[in-house]
């Protein structure tokens, strides 16, 4: 960071070279009204749910559309979608140059406190 400095003369005539004061110098103001309210807040599905539940109401959806209805990026939507088919709960198949999603739903939920319900309950219920 470069200063600016000044130079005066001073009573007894020799010149005084000082620092003058810049933007660096000042306090930073941080007004609270000025920031954003967070968007992003903690849901009790996490994303993977979310992708499930939208492809089982529209199973021709694009993932552009997916990610942002579950408001998370395409590449992210892509990653959960592969998650999904791995383990079996999500088949693609390809219908003329879009995808088309079938959700396994008789699929037991993973989680051990869940895992006596399957995604067909899951999407029922909401």
């Amino acid at each position: 960071m470069r200063q600016r400095l000044s130079s005066r003369t001073t009573s007894a005539g020799r010149r005084a070279v000082s620092r003058r004061a810049g933007p660096a110098d000042r306090p930073v103001r941080d007004p609270g009204f000025l920031r954003p309210e967070p968007t992003a807040r903690w849901t009790f599905l996490t994303n993977h749910a979310h992708v499930l539940i939208l492809l089982s109401k529209s199973p021709d959806t694009v993932l552009r559309e997916v990610a942002t209805r579950v408001g998370i990026t395409e590449r992210a939507v892509q990653r959960i979608i592969a998650d999904l088919e791995r383990d079996g709960f999500l088949v693609r198949a390809k219908v003329g140059r879009r995808n088309a999603y079938r959700i396994r739903a008789d699929r037991p939920l993973r989680h051990p406190i869940e895992s006596h319900r399957s995604i067909r309950d899951l999407i029922e219920m909401v």
